[in-house]
Protein backbone atom coordinates (compact mmCIF):
# COMPACT_ATOMS: atom_id res chain seq x y z
CA UNK A 1 0.00 0.00 0.00
CA UNK A 2 2.95 2.46 0.41
CA UNK A 3 2.81 2.81 -3.47
CA UNK A 4 2.21 5.92 -4.65
CA UNK A 5 -0.08 4.64 -7.18
CA UNK A 6 -1.88 1.94 -5.08
CA UNK A 7 -5.38 2.41 -5.13
CA UNK A 8 -8.97 0.81 -4.45
CA UNK A 9 -11.50 3.25 -5.28
CA UNK A 10 -15.45 3.28 -5.46
CA UNK A 11 -17.31 5.13 -7.58
CA UNK A 12 -20.75 5.68 -7.48
CA UNK A 13 -22.33 6.54 -11.05
CA UNK A 14 -25.93 5.29 -10.55
CA UNK A 15 -27.92 4.29 -7.14
CA UNK A 16 -31.51 3.78 -8.10
CA UNK A 17 -33.39 0.97 -8.63
CA UNK A 18 -36.50 0.45 -10.57
CA UNK A 19 -36.23 3.37 -13.19
CA UNK A 20 -34.42 6.36 -13.15
CA UNK A 21 -36.13 9.45 -11.26
CA UNK A 22 -34.58 12.54 -12.63
CA UNK A 23 -36.42 16.14 -11.08
CA UNK A 24 -36.27 18.58 -8.01
CA UNK A 25 -36.88 16.36 -5.36
CA UNK A 26 -33.63 13.43 -5.99
CA UNK A 27 -31.25 16.22 -6.76
CA UNK A 28 -29.04 15.15 -4.07
CA UNK A 29 -28.88 11.55 -4.30
CA UNK A 30 -29.10 11.21 -8.13
CA UNK A 31 -31.71 9.50 -10.51
CA UNK A 32 -30.02 7.23 -12.66
CA UNK A 33 -30.19 3.44 -11.72
CA UNK A 34 -27.45 1.03 -10.68
CA UNK A 35 -23.93 1.56 -11.87
CA UNK A 36 -20.59 1.20 -9.67
CA UNK A 37 -17.00 1.82 -11.18
CA UNK A 38 -14.00 0.00 -9.00
CA UNK A 39 -10.52 1.35 -9.70
CA UNK A 40 -7.95 -0.70 -8.60
CA UNK A 41 -4.52 0.04 -9.81
CA UNK A 42 -4.59 0.06 -13.29
CA UNK A 43 -8.10 -2.16 -13.83
CA UNK A 44 -11.30 -0.44 -14.07
CA UNK A 45 -14.04 -2.78 -13.12
CA UNK A 46 -18.18 -1.73 -14.04
CA UNK A 47 -20.49 -3.50 -11.93
CA UNK A 48 -23.86 -3.12 -13.90
CA UNK A 49 -25.62 -0.89 -16.78
CA UNK A 50 -28.03 1.05 -15.52
CA UNK A 51 -28.52 4.71 -16.37
CA UNK A 52 -25.48 5.92 -14.63
CA UNK A 53 -23.28 3.85 -17.23
CA UNK A 54 -23.91 6.62 -19.80
CA UNK A 55 -22.38 8.90 -17.23
CA UNK A 56 -19.69 6.96 -16.83
CA UNK A 57 -19.11 6.60 -20.44
CA UNK A 58 -19.29 10.49 -20.75
CA UNK A 59 -16.59 10.61 -18.14
CA UNK A 60 -14.58 8.15 -19.92
CA UNK A 61 -14.81 10.44 -22.93
CA UNK A 62 -13.41 13.24 -21.41
CA UNK A 63 -10.99 11.49 -19.83
CA UNK A 64 -9.48 11.44 -23.67
CA UNK A 65 -7.80 7.74 -23.86
CA UNK A 66 -8.74 4.11 -25.01
CA UNK A 67 -10.45 2.26 -22.07
CA UNK A 68 -10.19 -1.20 -21.05
CA UNK A 69 -12.42 -2.47 -18.31
CA UNK A 70 -14.39 -5.67 -17.42
CA UNK A 71 -17.92 -4.93 -16.94
CA UNK A 72 -19.51 -7.37 -14.21
CA UNK A 73 -23.57 -7.66 -14.80
CA UNK A 74 -25.74 -8.64 -11.42
CA UNK A 75 -28.89 -9.94 -13.64
CA UNK A 76 -30.63 -8.26 -16.62
CA UNK A 77 -33.70 -6.80 -15.49
CA UNK A 78 -34.35 -3.12 -17.41
CA UNK A 79 -32.64 -1.23 -14.46
CA UNK A 80 -29.04 -2.82 -14.63
CA UNK A 81 -29.00 -3.09 -18.31
CA UNK A 82 -30.61 0.14 -20.23
CA UNK A 83 -27.67 2.01 -19.73
CA UNK A 84 -25.57 -0.04 -22.16
CA UNK A 85 -27.14 0.98 -25.46
CA UNK A 86 -25.86 4.38 -24.64
CA UNK A 87 -22.47 3.45 -23.80
CA UNK A 88 -20.69 5.71 -25.62
CA UNK A 89 -17.01 3.73 -25.64
CA UNK A 90 -18.58 0.77 -26.53
CA UNK A 91 -18.90 2.10 -30.10
CA UNK A 92 -15.25 3.32 -30.24
CA UNK A 93 -12.87 0.64 -32.01
CA UNK A 94 -10.36 2.09 -29.17
CA UNK A 95 -11.72 0.32 -26.53
CA UNK A 96 -11.70 -3.35 -25.03
CA UNK A 97 -14.17 -4.72 -22.28
CA UNK A 98 -14.76 -7.91 -20.98
CA UNK A 99 -18.21 -8.68 -20.04
CA UNK A 100 -19.47 -10.74 -17.74
CA UNK A 101 -22.76 -12.38 -16.38
CA UNK A 102 -24.12 -15.71 -15.19
CA UNK A 103 -26.68 -17.22 -17.92
CA UNK A 104 -29.97 -17.00 -16.93
CA UNK A 105 -32.64 -19.47 -15.81
CA UNK A 106 -34.24 -19.90 -19.66
CA UNK A 107 -30.09 -20.51 -20.54
CA UNK A 108 -29.88 -17.40 -22.15
CA UNK A 109 -26.34 -15.37 -22.03
CA UNK A 110 -25.67 -12.21 -21.16
CA UNK A 111 -24.92 -11.27 -24.52
CA UNK A 112 -27.78 -12.90 -26.24
CA UNK A 113 -29.47 -9.91 -23.56
CA UNK A 114 -28.28 -7.41 -24.31
CA UNK A 115 -28.48 -7.93 -27.36
CA UNK A 116 -32.10 -8.39 -27.57
CA UNK A 117 -32.78 -5.39 -25.59
CA UNK A 118 -31.23 -3.79 -28.79
CA UNK A 119 -33.20 -4.95 -31.63
CA UNK A 120 -36.69 -3.50 -32.87
CA UNK A 121 -38.81 -2.45 -32.36
CA UNK A 122 -36.88 -1.68 -29.01
CA UNK A 123 -33.69 0.12 -30.39
CA UNK A 124 -33.09 1.72 -33.02
CA UNK A 125 -29.24 0.06 -33.78
CA UNK A 126 -28.24 -3.23 -33.04
CA UNK A 127 -25.43 -4.60 -30.65
CA UNK A 128 -23.40 -5.21 -33.54
CA UNK A 129 -23.17 -1.23 -34.62
CA UNK A 130 -20.48 -1.43 -31.12
CA UNK A 131 -16.76 -1.35 -32.77
CA UNK A 132 -15.39 -1.83 -29.43
CA UNK A 133 -13.54 -5.12 -28.51
CA UNK A 134 -16.25 -6.80 -26.73
CA UNK A 135 -15.41 -10.06 -24.93
CA UNK A 136 -18.52 -12.04 -23.73
CA UNK A 137 -17.74 -14.36 -20.57
CA UNK A 138 -20.40 -16.41 -19.34
CA UNK A 139 -19.81 -16.95 -15.20
CA UNK A 140 -20.68 -19.74 -13.35
CA UNK A 141 -22.13 -19.24 -9.62
CA UNK A 142 -19.70 -19.35 -7.09
CA UNK A 143 -16.56 -18.97 -9.68
CA UNK A 144 -13.82 -16.33 -8.97
CA UNK A 145 -12.31 -14.11 -12.18
CA UNK A 146 -8.88 -13.35 -11.77
CA UNK A 147 -7.90 -9.93 -13.03
CA UNK A 148 -4.58 -9.34 -12.38
CA UNK A 149 -3.84 -9.79 -8.57
CA UNK A 150 -7.80 -8.84 -8.27
CA UNK A 151 -10.11 -12.01 -7.12
CA UNK A 152 -13.96 -11.05 -8.20
CA UNK A 153 -16.69 -14.35 -6.58
CA UNK A 154 -20.00 -14.36 -6.63
CA UNK A 155 -23.13 -15.97 -5.28
CA UNK A 156 -26.38 -16.12 -6.10
CA UNK A 157 -29.02 -13.98 -4.18
CA UNK A 158 -32.96 -14.33 -3.79
CA UNK A 159 -34.25 -12.23 -6.61
CA UNK A 160 -37.07 -13.28 -9.46
CA UNK A 161 -35.18 -14.16 -12.02
CA UNK A 162 -32.12 -14.82 -10.39
CA UNK A 163 -29.18 -12.28 -9.74
CA UNK A 164 -25.53 -12.44 -8.29
CA UNK A 165 -23.57 -10.56 -5.56
CA UNK A 166 -19.90 -9.92 -6.12
CA UNK A 167 -17.20 -10.01 -3.85
CA UNK A 168 -13.95 -8.12 -4.93
CA UNK A 169 -10.56 -8.85 -2.95
CA UNK A 170 -7.37 -6.84 -3.52
CA UNK A 171 -4.29 -6.40 -1.04
CA UNK A 172 -6.37 -7.30 2.13
CA UNK A 173 -8.77 -5.08 1.10
CA UNK A 174 -12.61 -6.11 0.24
CA UNK A 175 -15.88 -4.69 -1.28
CA UNK A 176 -18.79 -6.58 -1.68
CA UNK A 177 -21.53 -5.59 -4.09
CA UNK A 178 -24.63 -7.12 -3.22
CA UNK A 179 -28.17 -5.55 -4.70
CA UNK A 180 -31.46 -7.10 -5.79
CA UNK A 181 -31.66 -9.34 -3.23
CA UNK A 182 -34.50 -10.30 -0.48
CA UNK A 183 -33.48 -10.98 2.63
CA UNK A 184 -35.25 -14.15 4.37
CA UNK A 185 -37.86 -13.98 7.37
CA UNK A 186 -36.18 -16.40 9.40
CA UNK A 187 -32.45 -16.39 8.92
CA UNK A 188 -29.88 -14.16 7.51
CA UNK A 189 -28.77 -15.25 3.64
CA UNK A 190 -25.57 -17.55 3.98
CA UNK A 191 -24.55 -16.34 0.60
CA UNK A 192 -24.79 -12.62 2.06
CA UNK A 193 -22.71 -13.25 4.36
CA UNK A 194 -19.74 -14.98 2.40
CA UNK A 195 -20.26 -12.07 -0.32
CA UNK A 196 -19.98 -9.78 2.72
CA UNK A 197 -17.78 -11.33 5.70
CA UNK A 198 -15.32 -9.08 6.67
CA UNK A 199 -15.66 -6.52 4.00
CA UNK A 200 -14.27 -2.95 4.41
CA UNK A 201 -17.34 -1.82 2.28
CA UNK A 202 -20.71 -3.63 1.94
CA UNK A 203 -22.78 -1.96 -0.85
CA UNK A 204 -26.55 -3.41 0.05
CA UNK A 205 -30.02 -3.65 -1.59
CA UNK A 206 -32.10 -1.47 0.87
CA UNK A 207 -34.77 -0.61 -1.51
CA UNK A 208 -37.55 -0.35 1.04
CA UNK A 209 -37.83 0.31 4.78
CA UNK A 210 -39.18 -2.17 7.02
CA UNK A 211 -42.70 -0.60 7.24
CA UNK A 212 -42.86 -0.58 3.19
CA UNK A 213 -41.69 -4.12 3.23
CA UNK A 214 -44.49 -5.28 5.61
CA UNK A 215 -47.25 -2.90 4.51
CA UNK A 216 -50.88 -4.22 4.64
CA UNK A 217 -51.84 -2.05 1.83
CA UNK A 218 -48.85 -2.67 -0.19
CA UNK A 219 -46.74 -5.57 1.08
CA UNK A 220 -43.67 -5.83 -1.08
CA UNK A 221 -42.89 -9.30 0.20
CA UNK A 222 -41.50 -11.38 -3.05
CA UNK A 223 -40.67 -8.08 -4.66
CA UNK A 224 -36.77 -9.23 -4.64
CA UNK A 225 -35.23 -6.51 -2.63
CA UNK A 226 -34.35 -5.34 0.73
CA UNK A 227 -34.47 -3.06 3.61
CA UNK A 228 -32.06 -1.18 5.62
CA UNK A 229 -32.73 -2.51 8.92
CA UNK A 230 -31.85 -6.15 7.33
CA UNK A 231 -28.96 -4.67 5.99
CA UNK A 232 -28.00 -3.57 9.58
CA UNK A 233 -28.68 -6.71 11.26
CA UNK A 234 -26.30 -8.42 7.95
CA UNK A 235 -23.41 -5.94 8.69
CA UNK A 236 -22.93 -6.61 11.82
CA UNK A 237 -23.43 -10.31 11.38
CA UNK A 238 -20.51 -10.23 8.90
CA UNK A 239 -18.54 -7.89 10.58
CA UNK A 240 -18.80 -5.44 7.62
CA UNK A 241 -16.40 -2.36 8.31
CA UNK A 242 -18.71 0.21 6.18
CA UNK A 243 -22.29 -0.18 5.61
CA UNK A 244 -23.69 1.41 1.74
CA UNK A 245 -27.02 2.13 1.37
CA UNK A 246 -28.21 1.32 -1.98
CA UNK A 247 -30.30 0.84 -4.80
CA UNK A 248 -32.76 3.80 -3.31
CA UNK A 249 -36.74 3.12 -4.51
CA UNK A 250 -37.48 5.92 -6.52
CA UNK A 251 -40.56 7.32 -4.55
CA UNK A 252 -37.67 8.13 -1.82
CA UNK A 253 -36.97 11.77 -2.68
CA UNK A 254 -33.98 13.54 -0.96
CA UNK A 255 -35.65 14.40 2.27
CA UNK A 256 -36.56 10.50 3.00
CA UNK A 257 -32.96 9.53 2.11
CA UNK A 258 -31.62 12.27 4.61
CA UNK A 259 -33.98 10.06 6.85
CA UNK A 260 -32.98 6.65 6.26
CA UNK A 261 -29.50 7.90 6.77
CA UNK A 262 -29.74 8.98 9.85
CA UNK A 263 -31.72 5.74 11.35
CA UNK A 264 -29.18 3.30 9.75
CA UNK A 265 -25.96 5.98 11.12
CA UNK A 266 -27.80 5.30 14.80
CA UNK A 267 -27.91 1.59 14.40
CA UNK A 268 -24.93 1.15 12.14
CA UNK A 269 -22.56 4.31 12.90
CA UNK A 270 -20.18 3.83 9.95
CA UNK A 271 -22.68 4.21 7.46
CA UNK A 272 -23.58 5.87 4.14
CA UNK A 273 -26.26 6.74 2.26
CA UNK A 274 -24.87 6.52 -1.91
CA UNK A 275 -25.14 9.53 -3.49
CA UNK A 276 -24.31 9.60 -7.34
CA UNK A 277 -20.71 11.14 -7.76
CA UNK A 278 -19.60 9.81 -4.49
CA UNK A 279 -16.21 8.11 -3.97
CA UNK A 280 -14.60 6.07 -1.27
CA UNK A 281 -11.05 5.40 -0.77
CA UNK A 282 -10.86 1.38 0.88
CA UNK A 283 -7.12 2.49 1.36
CA UNK A 284 -7.90 5.75 3.30
CA UNK A 285 -10.84 3.75 5.07
CA UNK A 286 -8.90 1.48 6.12
CA UNK A 287 -6.34 3.13 7.79
CA UNK A 288 -8.68 5.10 9.39
CA UNK A 289 -10.35 2.19 10.67
CA UNK A 290 -6.72 1.10 12.32
CA UNK A 291 -6.13 4.37 13.88
CA UNK A 292 -9.35 4.42 15.49
CA UNK A 293 -8.52 0.94 17.42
Amino acid sequence: MSDSKAQFTIHFWGVRGSIPCPGAETVRYGGNTSCIEMRINDERLIFDGGTGLRELGQYLLDEGKPVQASLFFTHSHWDHIQGFPFFVPAFLPSNQFEVYGVIAPNGATIEQRLNDQMLHPNFPVPLQIMQAQLKFCDLSIGETVAIGDINVMNALLNHPGEAVGYRVEWNGLVAAYITDTEHFPDRLDENVLYLAQNADVMIYDCTYTDAEYHSEGSSKVGWGHSTWQEAVKLAKAANVKKLVVFHHDPLHDDDFMDDIGRKTAAEFPNSIVAREGMVLDLAELKALELANR
